[in-house]
C-alpha cells in the first residue's frame, strides 16, 4: 500500500468487497449514498491494499467484510453478516443494525451463506472490478 493509501484509510472504517460481484458493487453503492460524513473507505477483496489490511487474518472471497481502525493495534476485521450489521450501525442505522444483531448468528450466518453461494447467479458478475465515479475515488484504495 503507498502511504498516500495509508493516509486516506487512517481512522476509516474500510469495507473489504468482491469487485466482480454484482451485488457487493450495489452495497458500496448504497454505503456511498448513505455516507454522507465520507466515513467509510473501500478496497477490492483482491488488492494489494485488501490482502495488506487482512495480513495473515483468514481471506474471505464470499461478500464483505469490515476492517475497523485500519493499519492500528487495535485493527479487527469484521466479516459477513457481523461486517453487514456494523457498517449499518456507522452509517447511523442503528435500529436496523440492532434488529440484523438480534437475529440468532447462525441463522444470520446462513443466510448470509445462501446469498453469498447464489450472488452470480442472481446479481451477476463483472468482468473486472469496475472503477468508481470520479467524485468517490479518492475513498478508494488499491485501484489498479
Amino acid at each position: 500500500m503507498t502511504p498516500d493509501e495509508r493516509t486516506a484509510i487512517a481512522d476509516h472504517p474500510t469495507l473489504l468487497y468482491d469487485g466482480v460481484c454484482a451485488l457487493c458493487n450495489g452495497v458500496v453503492r448504497f454505503v456511498l449514498r448513505h455516507d454522507r460524513a465520507g466515513v467509510f473507505r473501500f478496497a477490492a477483496l483482491d488488492s494489494d491494499a485488501a490482502r495488506e489490511l487482512m495480513d495473515g487474518a483468514a481471506a474471505t472471497q464470499d461478500g464483505v467484510a469490515l476492517v475497523l481502525q485500519p493499519l492500528t493495534a487495535a485493527q479487527r476485521i469484521l466479516y459477513r453478516s457481523d461486517a453487514v450489521a456494523e457498517a449499518l450501525r456507522l452509517l447511523g442505522w442503528r435500529r436496523r443494525a440492532a434488529l440484523l444483531a438480534a437475529v440468532p448468528r447462525p441463522l444470520r450466518e446462513s443466510g448470509y451463506g445462501i446469498v453469498a453461494r447464489l450472488r452470480y447467479r442472481l446479481f451477476g458478475r463483472y468482468a473486472v472490478c469496475p472503477l468508481p465515479a470520479a467524485e468517490h475515488r479518492k475513498r478508494f484504495v488499491g485501484l489498479r
